[in-house]
């Protein structure tokens, strides 16, 4: 209920049930846990009726709490509630707590704690190649690693639950989540994303019930999610947003709500927050158009708190290109570089303007989508930073580890399966979190460069021999000792 550095205010609020006929005495009690210490508990005694539910709460005060603190202390305690009858236990539910705080600002973007945290985010489809959605602990857990691996402090998990077994691990890992309901728009296509009948009503409101219900004890949710790129054309679904709206907030008083908007319209100002699926510079225009967009629609509407929920280009690791030249996206060449100059140029744009709360890469894995007819192969969205079998991190995935993890030193070279050249003269690109790097072609040095506020190092008029060439980076670090190398034929 009440949460800051010196003081947190807790409330358990628990169903009890009795299925006997009998009415009975029990004790019921709530111990908070750190570790094995017990640092908070309460305890009463109930008379059940028989055949009879009621709902009890128990509040208790912790001075000094441990926060939840996101990445850099994701501190959890065990919240055991406990059932008893005649001093025998009859049942105990365990549930994480974490004690955090936060806001958006309008201006400022997002706050944990007390402190300014941009939200360095990433979206997660629920399937890999091979099992689709049936996916077991070990491919929840490997997803995680390469999103801890990356930098990433904040995920949207699209477009619908997902398994319990991840939140747990965004709550262990100190990842900031959007938890949403599968309430989806057509996409670009001919689907209809709300369908005014009294059943499609009711079901969406009892799929956002039960999300809440089912993940209120995570930490790490800090927004709920209502819809993804709906259209207010055919049955307009604004009235029955502000019903969602109004329920989520009937349900957790503590956390706002949000959407994923891809259009302008009255359903962009009903939740507490709001953010846009981008694409400039894929679906049409370049790069430069976000920057413009968004500082209109700041300035236009500086009340409202923007996000960016969607922003991606396809990339098949398998189309190489030594020239940039832009992707259709429908088409069936999707070549990687134009991947990494489209991430690299929406990034600047983001992350120069501080009132964006969060940003979320469109997608963090590519996944499967049964209608996509492009890239290197049908039935593929290839819009993500790893691969569909998680097996091979595209260029644009170092381009965000040099830039959002500070914690690994990392030095990488772009374009390293771009393995047969044409131009003579070539730019080499690298990714570093290092202070600079040293290129070197076929043993002759082309000098230092340093990295750029975006990890980028650049060498340009590089020339290739014909035949086969060797390109090796080597860390100007001494104390940290970085290579990256790779061989390609002009």
């Amino acid at each position: 209920d009440s949460v800051s550095h010196q003081y947190a205010k807790i409330r358990a609020v628990v169903d009890l049930a009795n299925g006997n006929n009998a009415g009975q005495e029990v004790e019921l009690g709530v111990r908070l846990l750190d570790g094995q210490k017990v640092v908070a508990q309460q305890k009463q005694t109930l008379t059940l009726a028989g055949n009879a539910a009621l709902q009890q709460e128990l509040t208790f005060e912790i001075n000094n709490p441990h926060l939840w603190n996101g990445r850099q202390d994701p501190f959890l305690y065990q919240a055991e509630v406990s059932l008893s009858r005649g001093g025998q236990l009859v049942d105990c539910v365990t549930q994480p707590l974490g004690l955090r705080y936060y806001r958006i600002d309008p201006d400022k973007g997002f706050f944990l704690n007390g402190k300014h945290l941009p939200l360095h985010g990433v979206c997660r489809h629920q399937d890999r190649s091979e099992v689709g959605n049936a996916l077991r602990p070990q491919h929840h857990e490997e997803d995680a690693a390469l999103m801890l691996e990356m930098g990433v402090n904040a995920v949207r998990l699209a477009h619908y639950p997902q398994a319990t077994y991840f939140y747990d691990l965004m709550d262990k890992n100190g990842i900031i989540v959007w938890a949403e309901i599968p309430f989806i728009g057509p996409g670009g296509y001919d689907d209809k994303g709300f369908v005014n009948l009294p059943s499609f009503r009711a079901n969406g409101k009892e799929q956002l019930k039960e999300l809440i219900r089912q993940h209120f004890n995570h930490p790490s949710i800090c927004v709920w999610g209502l819809f993804n790129e709906l259209l207010e054309s055919g049955d307009n679904p604004v009235e029955y947003i502000k019903e969602l709206n109004e329920l989520a907030h009937q349900e957790d008083t503590t956390r706002p709500t949000t959407s994923a908007s891809n259009q302008m319209g009255d359903l962009n100002f009903i939740t507490d927050a709001i953010a846009w699926n981008r694409y400039d510079g894929w679906y049409g225009g370049t790069p430069a158009d976000l920057g413009r967009w968004l500082d209109g629609m700041h300035r236009d509407h500086p009340e409202i708190r923007i996000a960016i929920s969607e922003y991606g280009a396809g990339a098949s690791i398998y189309h190489q290109q030594d020239s940039l030249v832009k992707s259709v996206p429908n088409s069936w060449w999707h070549p990687e570089n134009w991947q990494t100059y489209y991430h690299i140029e929406n990034w600047k744009a983001i992350s120069s303007r501080p009132y964006i709360w969060g940003s979320f890469v469109w997608n963090m894995f590519d996944f499967g989508a049964a209608h996509r007819t492009e890239g290197d192969r049908p039935g593929i969205n290839d819009k993500g930073l790893v691969t569909f079998d998680r097996k091979v991190r595209k260029d644009a995935f170092y381009f965000y580890k040099a830039n959002w993890n500070k914690e690994e030193p990392v030095l990488y070279l772009a374009g390293k399966r771009n393995t047969v050249r044409s131009r003579r003269l070539q730019t080499i690109t690298a990714f570093t979190n290092q202070p600079g790097a040293e290129l070197f072609v076929n043993g002759k040095s082309y000098g230092k460069a340093m990295p750029d506020q975006y990890a980028i190092l650049e060498w340009k008029n590089v020339e290739l021999q014909p035949g086969e060439n060797e390109i090796k980076v080597v860390s100007s670090n001494k104390k940290v000792k970085l290579m990256d190398s790779f061989r390609c034929k002009l």
